[in-house]
């Protein structure tokens, strides 16, 4: 017995996550045996408290047994070795899955009441359980996580299989596990406690976080100001005209900020890149507005060659610039680009039109050989950021440093790779890139 109770294993589980106290963080528990163990945590890290409304989907003559589970914002999850090995029909799957979305629904009303969900964007989510058997809920809490926009998602339990990092499949950013015992059989074995918990009891957890978190956790509405004490920046949804077509995109601009920076995701990518997110988060703290938007829309990125065509991502880069100027909470500040992958030659290719006044460049592990010929016109100062095992990438930004007539720098990562999943790494790239663009746009 390693716990017990659910109090017990969110104590030992908080002194764990101690590091991520001061983050803009928000803490989510699995209802219901997984809220208790999160307000422990929320409340030993002084972070807002919210709930990932998730139903398992319980094998029909067996339910304590997961052959999925499904959660809000139509996050579906199967789990298909289940499926089969139980011998489950699509009219069992169906019939289960219509039940448990019905009382998801319930659910949901339940706890929150006419609350909105708190605030996932561009902030580390901590989904929290009460252990891990088969990981099916823990799946859809992180995919309900990453779709509500979150920069990071950690998922802590106390007691999981040794195997269960496995079972994840890279859906969270982090997992963070007390204990892996070889021997397991269901959760409810390792503690001493382990009695249902009730409706009522997820309920005054979350009142209680939330009278400690007193200020509204929501966005300010679109179109609204921000009040004085208000610590949120200016945060809202836009949608960029563009030459036959309109863009989504988030635009945050906290106040007193000196300029914004444009995000050109990389191939296969979007406005909801977490790594993306997770700069735009590091660059929102410093006082730097930020614009993460789709450079293309869904239909135009099922086209392979819209994805690589350089000349069109720029167009749409100078696009979304030309109408950032023009909005009244944006004009006459100073504009610079972050571009990842094949997103930072969009941005190098833009920042050498003749017209534009770009302010300054980032790279992230780009590939600034597809802006070609015009990297000798490129004005503003530019950082290049590769990972120092990325050798093929850090031969060809070597290669652009000597096309390049501006300001510039190449940065290594020390034991970062290409996309910057390694421990440390992309809170390095945060700190270059907030450095850089603090120093020019200011």
């Amino acid at each position: 017995m390693y716990f017990t109770d659910r109090t017990d294993a969110g104590r030992r589980l908080a002194a764990r996550l101690h590091r991520l106290k001061g983050q803009d963080l928000v803490v989510v528990g699995l209802p219901r045996g997984g809220v208790p163990v999160a307000a422990q945590i929320a409340e030993a890290l002084g972070a807002p408290l919210d709930v990932c409304i998730v139903r398992k989907l319980g094998v029909p003559f067996q339910p304590e047994l997961a052959m999925g589970a499904i959660g809000e914002e139509g996050v579906r999850v199967v789990n298909e070795p289940v499926v089969r090995g139980m011998g489950v029909t699509d009219r069992d799957l169906a019939a289960v899955e219509e039940h448990e979305r019905g009382v998801l629904e319930q659910h949901a009303g339940r706890y929150r009441g006419e609350r909105q969900p708190a605030r996932y964007e561009g902030r580390t989510v901590l989904v929290v359980d009460d252990g891990l058997a088969t990981g099916s809920t823990a799946l859809a809490a992180c995919r309900i996580a990453r779709a509500r926009g979150a920069s990071r998602v950690v998922l802590a339990v106390p007691v999981a299989p040794h195997d269960w990092s496995a079972r994840l499949g890279g859906e969270a950013d982090e997992g963070v596990c007390l204990h892996t015992p070889q021997e397991f059989h269901a959760i409810g074995e390792f503690y001493a406690d382990f009695g249902q918990t009730s409706d009522e009891e997820v309920i005054a957890c979350l009142e209680h976080n939330r009278a400690a978190h007193s200020t509204s956790d929501a966005p300010p509405a679109a179109g609204s100001a921000c009040p004085e004490h208000d610590p949120l920046p200016y945060d809202r949804s836009v949608r960029i005209p563009a030459e036959g077509a309109a863009l989504d995109g988030r635009l945050t601009v906290p106040r007193g900020a000196p300029g914004v920076v444009l995000f050109a995701h990389g191939s296969g990518s979007s406005r909801k890149s977490p790594r993306n997110r997770f700069v735009a988060t590091g660059l929102n703290r410093a006082g730097l507005g930020t614009l993460l938007f789709d450079l293309l829309t869904e239909a135009e990125a099922v086209n392979r060659d819209n994805v690589f065509d350089t000349a069109l991502l720029a167009r749409r880069l100078t696009q979304a610039t030309e109408w950032l100027r023009e909005q009244p909470d944006t004009q006459g500040m100073e504009f610079g680009y972050f571009g990842a992958s094949t997103g930072a030659a969009a941005a190098l290719w833009a920042a050498a039109e003749p017209a534009a006044d770009v302010t300054a460049v980032v790279s992230r592990g780009g590939r600034p050989d597809l802006a070609g010929p015009r990297l000798p016109e490129v004005k503003a100062p530019t950082l290049l950021i590769v990972g120092g095992r990325d050798h093929r990438l850090l031969d060809l930004n070597r290669q652009a440093t000597a096309r390049l007539s501006c300001e510039h720098q190449l940065a290594t990562v020390p034991g970062a790779t290409h996309l910057f999943e390694e421990p440390g790494t992309l809170e390095s790239v945060t700190e270059l890139a907030t450095d850089w663009f603090s120093r020019h746009l200011a």
